[in-house]
């Protein structure tokens, strides 16, 4: 007789991981056994936000199963950056899931999987559209306090570099030849020798508001070592899409020409940031000069 597995999905593509990685009736029985391996009460599976990987709630606790290699993308290192930055922000005493358990599950797919505790809390997207002018101030003072202590100088933790790595630059393909060109020449000039540790992916929907009104933090596989601009440029463009309450909030009285260029160099070494330029500041068909883009900005931030 085959062999009976917990997880029954076929997997051979990202497209095949798609179909099923929110699926509740796909991934119960894997992570029933996860659980039952960890020692902790069983619990029915609930979807949280989408992200990349299979992200469930279980009663008091999250948790994170990796896409298979057979799925094109090897998550192992996403694991392992994830591991080592939860831990580091639970050590910093930064609000944030505290890790479980993790490990791995040999079954029709290897899986690797993270368990940490829920963290009950809205999404910060979903909150500061009905946040009143004093609120949004607070929220992005208490973030600035957050972001303070979690980019800070770190050890090594994985081997991303920002600036040479091929695959970082491909969410800007789709920008014309002309401006991918002076992009590159432009990013190997600026000075990116003081690197700290950045969540990478500071988002509205990593970002949880409780009813306390404290900030939680979650999700931290995208983190890097990079300049601490690198985080600030995807909070001031992506987070706050340049909103002048919570840009005062968090930068203080900014000099407008000097947060443009923060957000400019930022987001052309961010990994998101051809997205997020596409998303919030116009057609990628239309930025054939790095100025263009820098205007665009400008005109945001004005």
């Amino acid at each position: 007789m085959g062999r009976t597995y917990l997880f029954n999905e076929e997997i051979g593509s990202w497209s095949d991981w798609g179909r099923v990685f929110q699926s509740v009736p796909a991934f119960e029985p894997l992570a029933a056994h996860i659980l039952r391996r960890e020692g902790l009460p069983d619990a029915p599976l609930g979807n949280l936000t989408p992200g990349t990987n299979a992200v469930f709630r279980a009663g008091d606790n999250v948790i994170k199963i990796f896409a298979p290699a057979e799925s094109g993308f090897d998550q192992s290192a996403d694991m392992r950056t994830e591991l080592f930055a939860a831990r580091r922000a639970n050590r910093l005493g930064i609000a944030s899931p505290r890790v479980i358990a993790d490990g791995c599950v040999e079954d029709k797919y290897r899986f690797y999987y993270i368990i940490s505790e829920y963290i009950d809390g809205r999404e910060l997207s979903r909150a500061l559209p009905e946040m009143s002018e004093r609120d949004k101030l607070d929220a992005a003072r208490r973030l600035r306090s957050l972001t303070d202590r979690l980019n800070t100088p770190c050890e090594p933790f994985n081997d991303i570099d920002i600036l040479t790595d091929p695959e970082r630059s491909r969410r800007w393909d789709r920008y014309p030849p002309g401006f991918r060109a002076e992009r590159e020449e432009y990013i190997r000039s600026l000075d990116t020798s003081e690197r700290v540790f950045v969540h990478g992916d500071l988002c509205g929907d990593n970002i949880l508001i409780g009813s306390d009104g404290e900030l939680r933090l979650i999700d931290f596989a995208d983190s890097v070592l990079a300049p601490i601009w690198y985080e600030q440029a995807l909070i001031a463009v992506e987070l706050f899409d340049f909103d002048r309450t919570l840009l005062r909030g968090y930068f203080g009285e900014y000099d407008p020409e000097r947060l443009a260029k923060l957000c400019l160099d930022g987001l052309l070494i961010h990994d998101f940031g051809g997205n997020i330029a596409a998303e919030h500041l116009g057609d990628p068909d239309g930025f054939h000069s790095l100025g263009a883009l820098f205007g665009s900005i400008m005109k945001k931030i004005n």
